[in-house]
Parts: structure tokens; C-alpha cells; sequence
């Protein structure tokens, strides 16, 4: 009876980040910028690597798919919040918001983990450079990436599925600029217990098996560039690190701000912020990091 007096949802309304309209049209310009320089970065990388021999290394390799998954996820959430900014109804149907959950819950994850992979690859280029071709094998860096993306598909699916076998009968408005795991299931008029620990779940193992892979990673790199005596050896050894370093204090940085943080009135509007930051910015800045600090880059970008 109850859910026979209320209407079944078939389409959200996204808020946005603001609902003033003189900020409408210049928020569109800057994201409009930011994205198209997120495309122009990231596929110059893939090109970059792919065209040139010199790149043609597992580290490059991983790189080349940041690059491709920076792309996609961002591609997932930008095009729509942009033509929401110049659209009197930011309505998205439900088929479109669960398509939209999958996608960036698929590309989020499979980064999480392919930072982990660069980790374990620095590792072994600078504890066992004599064997690092051996051990970083192309069929061993296709099993890894391949690995990666099966994990975030996986995850995608699973949230996705429970999340829209949900009843949703009203409210229909989602406050945030894209479907995003918690505020759907805000709106949810059933249990929503099994789908928030499901959601702790997954994001604690992820969050948690990638840094202690990072962080033993680095570790053991640390220690055998201290045992290393001439400054200039522990300056190269160090520098081949310093990109992939701060990529992940961006990400999980910024990851572990927004679901570490405690709950206040004003937590949705941080939240929106810190969506943003690794939305849009972290896959604008990847590719400038990767370019600007690595020595390697530097120079393909100068024969290309």
C-alpha cells in the first residue's frame, strides 16, 4: 500500500555544483578548458608512448593505460555536468545514472590499482635493475593491467546492480553533479543497509591493498637507495620515483579526504569540491607531472 501512494522514479535531477545562474556560463568555460586540456594531455601521452621505441618499457607501458583510464573516467562525469551547466533541467534518467555509476566506479578502482602496479614496477626497476626486463615481462605487465581492470568492472558491477534493484519513489533530486554511490542511495525509499556495507567494504579493501602495496613498495625502494653511496646515483634512483609519487599523494590524498572526513551539515559540499579535484583536475595534471619531471618524456616530446 505504501509504495502503491507514491510515484516510481524514472529520472533524477543533479543539482550541480551551485544553483546560481551568473556562475553557470563561466563554470562552463573553465571545466569546458580543463577538459578538453584532460583529452589533449592524456591521448598525447598514449601517442607519445606508443610512437616512440624509446618508451616502449614496462613503466611506459603502465603509464600509457593511466592515461587511457584518466580519460575515460573523466569522460564519464564531465561531458554531462557540462551540459547541465547550460540546461534549465539537469535531468538524467535512471538508465543513464546507473550506466554513469559504472563507469566511474570502474575507472576509479582500475587507478587505484594501476598506481599500485607503477609502485611494484619502480620497485623492481631500482631493487633488481639486472633483472627487471626478466621480471617485468610483457606477458607479466598484460596480466597485471588486465588484473586491474577486472577488479574495477567487478566492483562496478557489484555496486551498480545493488544499488539500482533499490526502490525509488521519491525524492528525485540527486544533490551532487553526477551518480555518485552515496547520494543515490540517499535517495532510496528501501533498505539501504546491505548496499552502505557493501560500499565499505570494497572501498576499505581497495583503498587498503593499494596502499600497503605503495607503501611496501616505496619502503624497500627507500631503504636500497640509502644504501646507495654517490649523491648522483641516489638522485637518479629517486627522480625515476618522484612523478609516481605525487600522482598517488593526489589521488588517494584526495580519496582518503573525502571518505575519512567526519559527517557535518556541510559535508555534501566538500565532498562535491573534493569530487572535483579527482574528477577533473588530478586527469588534467597526470599528464603534465609525467611530462614535466620525467627527463624520459621530456626528451620524446622533443624528437616527436
Amino acid at each position: 500500500m505504501d509504495r502503491q501512494n507514491h510515484t516510481i522514479v524514472t529520472e533524477f535531477i543533479l543539482l550541480g555544483l551551485t544553483d546560481h545562474p551568473t556562475l553557470q556560463v563561466p563554470l562552463f568555460i573553465i571545466f569546458l578548458v580543463v577538459y578538453i586540456a584532460t583529452l589533449m594531455g592524456n591521448i598525447g601521452m598514449i601517442l607519445l608512448v606508443i610512437s616512440d621505441a624509446h618508451l616502449h618499457t614496462p613503466m611506459y607501458f603502465f603509464l600509457s593505460h593511466l592515461s587511457l583510464v584518466d580519460i575515460c573516467y573523466s569522460s564519464s562525469i564531465v561531458p554531462k555536468m557540462l551540459a547541465n551547466f547550460l540546461s534549465e533541467t539537469k535531468v538524467i534518467s535512471l538508465s543513464s545514472c546507473a550506466v554513469q555509476m559504472s563507469l566511474f566506479l570502474n575507472f576509479v578502482v582500475t587507478e587505484s590499482f594501476l598506481l599500485a602496479v607503477m609502485a611494484y614496477d619502480r620497485y623492481v626497476a631500482i631493487c633488481n635493475p639486472l633483472l627487471y626486463m626478466l621480471i617485468m615481462s610483457r606477458k607479466l605487465c598484460i596480466c597485471l593491467v588486465a588484473a586491474s581492470y577486472l577488479c574495477g568492472i567487478v566492483c562496478s558491477l557489484i555496486h551498480t546492480y545493488s544499488a539500482f534493484q533499490l526502490s525509488f519513489c521519491g525524492p528525485d533530486t540527486i544533490n551532487h553533479f553526477f551518480c555518485d554511490v552515496s547520494p543515490v542511495l540517499a535517495l532510496a525509499c528501501s533498505d539501504t543497509y546491505i548496499n552502505e556495507v557493501l560500499l565499505v567494504t570494497f572501498a576499505t579493501f581497495v583503498e587498503a591493498s593499494t596502499i600497503i602495496i605503495i607503501l611496501t613498495s616505496y619502503t624497500v625502494v627507500i631503504l636500497a637507495v640509502l644504501r646507495i653511496r654517490s649523491k648522483e646515483g641516489k638522485y637518479k634512483a629517486l627522480s625515476t620515483c618522484a612523478s609516481h609519487l605525487m600522482v598517488i599523494t593526489l589521488f588517494h590524498g584526495t580519496v582518503l579526504f573525502m571518505y575519512c572526513q567526519p559527517n557535518h551539515p556541510y559535508s555534501m559540499d566538500t565532498d562535491k569540491i573534493t569530487s572535483v579535484f579527482y574528477t577533473v583536475v588530478i586527469p588534467m595534471l597526470n599528464p603534465l607531472i609525467y611530462s614535466l619531471r620525467n627527463t624520459e618524456v621530456r626528451d620524446s616530446l622533443g624528437r616527436f
